[in-house]
Order: structure tokens, then C-alpha cells, then sequence
């Protein structure tokens, strides 16, 4: 299958990026196909002037709309995604992720803010006709600290969650095949037929 990696993190550096990587990396590993987009590479003001014309928005658009799957990462701010996401996703079409299945992940500085996906990102997935937005992954930025915070690692409860919404993701590649744009139900023998993308 597949999949495209959105990071909308305003920061390279930032814990949400490094999730991202951590669980394309593992999604890879179960032999899918990765692409990356970091929406704070694209052009600011052909972002926030929805400019169509602008080469970076048509190939940052042609990418969300060849992948058959999405993993999206972002920080918590004020309890919700961040704002050039929020630009982002309102320059796609109203059926943008059509056909798509969703894995949000957000990473927030503590616990309490651990319902931004469900009531902040979720709702908008939902609107540009996400096929499945599967369960969300929220972290705090400890769970991603190693020992003294030198290092990139992941605490035992989170691994879980990536772990199960890894194992998900990759469970509904294989109940979904797309064909000529559209989802087809498969059973589950057939299922087991289809090659991974």
C-alpha cells in the first residue's frame, strides 16, 4: 500500500516528526510504500493564498491524492493541530481523502490535552471523506524521551498503542483494495490473495 507520511510540525526537530519517522519506519518494515510530506516546506504564501498554480502545492496535492493511506503527526497547540495543517487541509478538495484510510498521531506536553484527535483533527478527516480514520495515537513529549532525553525512544505504554495502531493500519491494508480510485470489499480469503502495494 501506499502511504504518506504528513508531518505539520512548524519544527523539524520536533517529537512529532520523530514519531512519524519512528512508525513509518515500522511501516515499511511490513512492506509498504512511504512517501513524505512536511507541510512546513511548502511555500508559505502559495499555502496560505491557496495558490493552485504554485508547483510545490500541485505536487504536495498530487501526493495526498495518489496515497492510499495517510499517517498525519502534529503537536498540540491550545488543544488542537496546528495551524498550518489546519491551512493545509483546507486547500484540499472536499473529498481530498476520499478512499483513504487515516492514522492520526499528535504528540502535547501533558495528558490533558490527549482529546485533541478525537475532537479537534478527527471531525475534519471525517468531512473530506476519509474512508477510515482509524484510532489516534496521542503522546506526551516525555513518552518519546529516551534516559536524560539524549536519545529518541519510546515509553513501554505508548510502544503499545504505536504497536496496535501499526498492527491496525496494516490489518485494514489488507481488507481494502483499491482499484481504479474506489475501495472494494473484500473477503477476508480473497483478502489474502491481494499483495501488499
Amino acid at each position: 500500500m501506499n502511504i504518506l507520511l504528513l508531518g505539520a510540525s512548524p519544527s523539524r526537530t520536533s517529537s512529532s516528526r520523530a514519531l512519524l519517522a519512528d512508525v513509518g519506519e515500522r511501516l515499511a518494515g511490513l512492506g509498504h510504500h512511504l512517501s513524505w510530506l512536511e507541510v512546513c516546506d511548502l511555500p508559505s504564501q502559495a499555502l496560505l493564498h491557496a495558490d493552485f498554480h504554485d508547483a510545490d502545492i500541485v505536487a504536495a496535492l498530487a501526493q495526498v491524492e495518489e496515497a492510499e493511506a495517510v499517517v498525519i503527526a502534529t503537536p498540540v497547540y491550545q488543544a488542537s493541530y496546528t495551524g498550518i495543517l489546519k491551512v493545509f487541509l483546507d486547500i484540499l478538495p472536499q473529498d481530498g481523502l476520499k478512499n483513504k484510510l487515516v492514522l492520526p498521531l499528535a504528540v502535547g506536553g501533558s495528558q490533558s490535552h490527549m482529546l485533541a484527535i478525537d475532537y479537534a483533527l478527527r471531525p475534519v478527516l471525517q468531512a473530506l471523506s476519509a474512508e477510515l480514520v482509524l484510532p489516534g495515537i496521542y503522546a506526551t513529549s516525555a513518552q518519546l524521551k529516551g534516559a536524560g532525553g539524549q536519545a529518541y525512544a519510546v515509553e513501554a505504554a505508548l510502544a503499545t498503542r504505536l504497536e496496535q495502531g501499526i498492527t491496525r493500519l496494516h490489518a485494514e491494508s489488507r481488507r481494502y483494495h483499491v482499484d481504479n480510485g474506489e475501495f472494494l470489499h473484500r473477503t477476508p480469503s480473497v483478502a489474502k490473495e491481494l499483495a501488499l502495494r
